[in-house]
């Protein structure tokens, strides 16, 4: 299931990527849009093309998903941007 996920996901975008960062580092969509300059409507929408690209069910498993579909580890970038940010 792993591998067929892999060859048939659409690209994750930028913004996607910066998303599931933030969704890592615990931000509600609220705080999603705060951050980015963008609704939390827009976050949710965001939100929701990532649970279908990564074949999960909620928005919490977002992260995990992620790290299996592309080995890199959001929670660790969304660690990363808070240190650099003095967070």
């Amino acid at each position: 299931m792993h591998l067929q996920l892999i060859r048939t996901s659409p690209a994750i975008t930028d913004r996607q990527r910066q998303i599931v960062a933030l969704i890592a580092a615990g931000c509600s969509n609220q705080e999603v849009g705060r951050h980015l300059g963008i609704s939390a409507r827009t976050a949710k929408a965001h939100c929701d093309t990532l649970r279908r690209k990564l074949g999960v069910e909620r928005r919490r498993q977002i992260p995990g998903a992620y790290y299996r579909l592309t080995g890199n580890d959001p929670f660790m970038q969304a660690l990363s941007d808070q240190i650099l940010q003095g967070g």
